[in-house]
């Protein structure tokens, strides 16, 4: 029975997240089905991470086992015709390895987090990026973000329903750069908690409005303590850009 590897894009708004569940659509139920509609049998496709409602990714990567042969090329198109029109596309199918695993075989995962610094109202990146009307520093803000990369406790910016076993994580890369009224922030690690990436960004845009300080950001990594926590950015703003593997 083949592997595939899946490279999938999708726009979060619709939907209650990846993973399949009962209180609504999930990006993960979506592709599932469309694989049933092209292949008779039914499906369960496993992935690098699981995005909130409202997160959206330009690279998820994800795997499934397929008893009927098909080459990689026309089960990817095959799944994006049975997709429409939900906002979802595989943009990259290829046969893997057995033990190729889409979760366990991932070194580390990348995220980007897009702000529009600006008083006018959002209109075609509604839902798709944060709109944070104070001016921001963007240099305050890189200053903050230089204090949580390593290997820390994360539990201040660690979401109370995070089912992860530890709080540790190794966070190798959280940069600020300023494009314009467009503020992106680069985040990297082998695994992150839940809600961390949101934390993070909430409390770098404090720090951005000059409402805290970059040894405030310090003080709060350290407290260890969720209800230190200033903000937790909204998920519009939050994309899955990248799994790296061997």
């Amino acid at each position: 029975m083949p592997r595939f590897a899946l490279t999938i894009e999708y726009d979060g708004r619709p939907f209650f997240g990846w993973q399949r569940q009962t209180n609504g659509p999930s990006v993960q139920q979506a592709i599932e089905e469309a694989i049933t509609r092209v292949v008779g049998e039914e499906v369960r496709i496993h992935a690098a991470g699981r995005t909130d409602a409202g997160v959206h990714a330009t690279a998820m990567r994800a795997h499934c086992d397929i008893d009927t042969r098909l080459a990689p090329f026309r089960l990817g198109e095959a799944i994006n015709a049975h997709l429409r029109p939900a906002p979802v596309a595989i943009i990259a199918c290829e046969i893997v390895a057995d033990d190729w695993h889409a979760r366990f075989s991932c070194l580390g995962r990348r995220y980007r987090y897009d702000i529009i610094n600006r008083r006018a109202p959002l209109t075609w990146q509604h839902g798709l990026a944060w709109r944070v009307v104070p001016a921001l520093d963007e240099v305050a803000m890189q200053a903050a973000a230089d204090c949580l990369v390593g290997h820390h406790d994360f539990t201040t910016f660690r979401s109370a329903h995070c089912q992860a076993q530890s709080p540790l994580r190794t966070l190798d890369r959280l940069d600020v750069i300023r494009d314009g009224d467009r503020i992106a922030v680069f985040a990297e690690a082998r695994s992150f908690l839940h809600h961390q990436v949101r934390s993070m960004v909430g409390c770098l845009a404090l720090v951005g409005q000059s409402k805290w300080t970059p040894d405030d950001m310090r003080n709060i990594l350290e407290a260890r303590d969720r209800t230190q926590l200033g903000l937790n950015a909204p998920p519009d703003g939050l994309y899955f850009v990248g799994a790296d593997y061997p």
